[in-house]
């Protein structure tokens, strides 16, 4: 499943491939991590992209309602994907 070019490396992918689930969040319109998933072999996992939330990459701050906002969509993406 290993695939050199895809910016994964060994171990990222080890732990991957262990996990019950995965989620891909990406900061970056080019969806970088969903590819790099994809190009490593995944074929099931969630995605959250975070221009869907209005958050720009390195345009939107760090801030408590932020990183809330982000948490609380993947807590749901996570719970429903644990319901499949």
């Amino acid at each position: 499943m290993s695939n050199p070019s895809c910016g994964c490396s060994g171990g990222i992918l080890k732990t991957s491939e262990a996990a019950d689930s995965l989620l891909a969040i990406d900061g970056c319109p080019l969806n970088c991590v969903k590819s790099s998933l994809e190009q490593a072999g995944f074929a099931t996992f969630k995605h959250l992209q975070l221009a869907d939330l209005g958050l720009e990459k390195c345009q939107s701050p760090v801030t408590d309602e932020n990183v809330n906002l982000v948490a609380s969509r993947a807590a749901d993406l996570i719970v429903s994907q644990n319901r499949l």
